[in-house]
C-alpha cells in the first residue's frame, strides 16, 4: 500500500497515522473530548460501585444500564433528524451542558449524603436522553471538521481516544473512590465537560452541504433517511453488519467476569487482565485503521477484519490457559475495533452530507440499541448451556453473516 504513494513502507505509518490532527478544528475537538471521556469513565466506574454499595443487588446494576440505554430506542432516530436540521455544534453545546448538569446533581446528592439508588436510575435515564441526542450530532460532526478523505483517520483517532480513556479512567476512579469518595469522581466528571464545551466554542466548523434546505416536516426527513439506508445496498449491508456484531459478537464481553472464574479458574485479577487485553487490542485496531485509512483498500480491510473477528472469538473459546486466552482477547479487541471503525467511516463517506445526521442516528441505534439486547441474550444462553457454547453460537452467527456478505455483496469489498 505504501507503493501506491511512492514512499518506502516504513515511512507510510508516520505520515498518515495522525493526519486528521492537521485540521485545527479536529485538534481542538480531540483535546476537549479526551478530557471529557476520562471524566465520563470515572463516573461510570464510581457510579456502578456506588449502586452496588447502596443495594448489594446485581439486578440493580442491570436496571441502571437498562435505564441508560432505553432512550436510544425512544429518541435516537428523531435526534438524527434534528442533527440535520440545526447547527450540530449548538446541539452538542446543549447536550454536553445537560450532561455536565446531571453529573453535578449526582455529585451534590452524594456530598450531602442524600443519594439513593433510585436517584441514580433516574439520572442514568436522563443522561441516556442527552446521549441519544448527542451521539448522531457528534458522529456527523466529524464531516464538518476534517476533509472527506480524512474521515476514516478521524474516526480511528476518536476510537483511540475512547479506548485510552477506557483504560485510564476506571483506574483513576478506583484510586479516587477509595481515597476520598465517589462524590469527587462525579465532581471530576462535571468539571471535565468544561473542556469539551470550551472546545465547541472555539471550533469553526464548515457548513454541511444542503443544511440550509427547508424541509416539509420531521416525519418526511425521517422517512428520507430510512429510505436511503433501505435502498442503498452498501449502507444497508454495513448497518446490518453492526446490528449482527452488536447482538451476537460484542455481547460476549459481558461474560468476561464469569469466564475468568469459571473457565480459566482465575479471580478478579484475571478478569482485569482480560479487560485490559481487550483495551490493548482496541488501541492496536484503531491505530491500524488510522494508519491505513487512506490506502484506498478500506472495503478489503473491512471484509478481512469482519471475518477475522468471529474467528478470534472461536479461538478464544477453545483456550483454557490464561496467558493464551489473554493474547486471544487482544486479537478479539483489535479485529472488533477495525471492523467498527471502518463501518463508521464508510457509512459517513457514502452518505450524502445533508443527511449524515440521520444516517449516523440509524448507525448509532444499531450499535447502542442492539448491544443490550445481545447482552441479555448471551447471558440467558450462558446460564442454560454454559459460557463457551453461548459465545460459540454467537460467533458462528457473525461468521455466517460476514462470510455471506463477502460472497453476496462484493460492492462492500470494493469500497475505497
Amino acid at each position: 500500500m505504501a507503493l501506491l504513494t511512492g514512499d518506502p513502507f516504513w515511512r507510510f505509518p508516520f505520515r498518515h497515522t495522525f493526519i486528521a490532527l492537521r485540521h485545527r478544528n479536529y485538534r481542538i475537538w480531540f483535546a476537549g473530548q479526551l478530557v471529557s471521556l476520562l471524566g465520563s469513565w470515572m463516573q461510570i466506574t464510581a457510579q456502578g460501585f456506588l449502586v452496588y454499595e447502596l443495594t448489594r443487588s446485581p439486578a440493580y446494576l442491570g436496571m441502571v444500564a437498562f435505564a441508560a440505554g432505553l432512550p436510544s430506542w425512544m429518541f435516537m432516530l428523531w435526534a438524527g433528524v434534528i442533527a440535520d436540521r440545526v447547527s450540530r455544534r449548538r446541539l452538542m453545546l446543549v447536550t454536553q451542558s445537560a450532561m455536565m448538569s446531571l453529573a453535578a446533581v449526582l455529585a451534590a446528592l452524594t456530598f450531602l449524603g442524600l443519594v439513593q439508588a433510585w436517584h441514580i436510575v433516574v439520572l442514568a435515564f436522563l443522561l441516556g436522553v442527552a446521549n441519544a441526542f448527542d451521539a448522531p450530532a457528534r458522529q456527523a460532526f466529524v464531516m464538518q471538521m476534517v476533509d472527506r478523505e480524512d474521515v476514516t483517520n478521524a474516526v480511528a483517532l476518536n476510537s483511540m481516544m475512547f479506548n485510552t480513556a477506557t483504560a485510564l479512567g476506571p483506574a483513576v476512579a478506583g484510586i479516587v473512590y477509595a481515597g476520598i469518595g465517589p462524590q469527587w469522581c462525579f465532581t471530576a466528571n462535571a468539571l471535565s465537560f468544561v473542556a469539551v464545551i470550551a472546545s465547541l466554542f472555539f471550533i469553526r466548523p464548515r457548513q454541511p452541504m444542503g443544511a440550509a434546505r427547508v424541509r416539509a416536516s420531521a416525519w418526511a426527513d425521517l422517512r428520507e433517511g430510512l429510505r436511503f439506508v433501505a435502498t442503498d445496498r452498501s449502507v444497508r449491508t454495513l448497518i446490518g453488519l453492526v446490528m449482527v456484531l452488536s447482538t451476537f459478537g460484542i455481547s460476549a464481553v459481558t461474560l468476561m467476569p464469569a469466564w475468568a472464574v469459571k473457565i480459566l479458574g482465575g479471580d478478579a485479577t484475571t478478569n482485569g487482565f482480560l479487560q485490559s487485553a481487550r483495551g490493548v487490542g482496541a488501541l492496536l485496531g484503531a491505530l491500524t485503521v488510522a494508519t491505513l485509512g487512506r490506502s484506498g483498500l478500506r472495503g478489503r480491510l473491512l471484509t478481512a477484519s469482519s471475518i477475522a473477528f468471529p474467528l478470534t472469538l472461536l479461538l478464544f473459546c477453545g483456550l483454557r490457559t490464561e496467558a493464551l486466552a489473554i493474547l486471544a482477547v487482544v486479537l478479539v479487541g483489535a479485529t472488533m475495533v477495525v471492523t467498527l471503525n471502518l463501518v463508521n467511516s464508510l457509512v459517513q463517506t457514502i452518505s450524502p452530507e445533508s443527511m449524515t445526521g440521520r444516517v449516523m442516528a440509524i448507525y448509532s441505534l444499531s450499535f447502542f440499541g442492539f448491544m443490550p439486547l445481545g447482552a441479555v441474550l448471551v447471558g440467558v444462553l450462558a446460564e442454560h448451556i454454559g459460557e463457551p457454547p453461548a459465545v460459540v453460537i454467537g460467533a458462528c452467527i457473525v461468521l455466517a453473516f460476514t462470510a455471506g456478505t463477502a460472497l453476496l455483496v462484493p460492492s462492500v469489498r470494493r469500497l475505497a
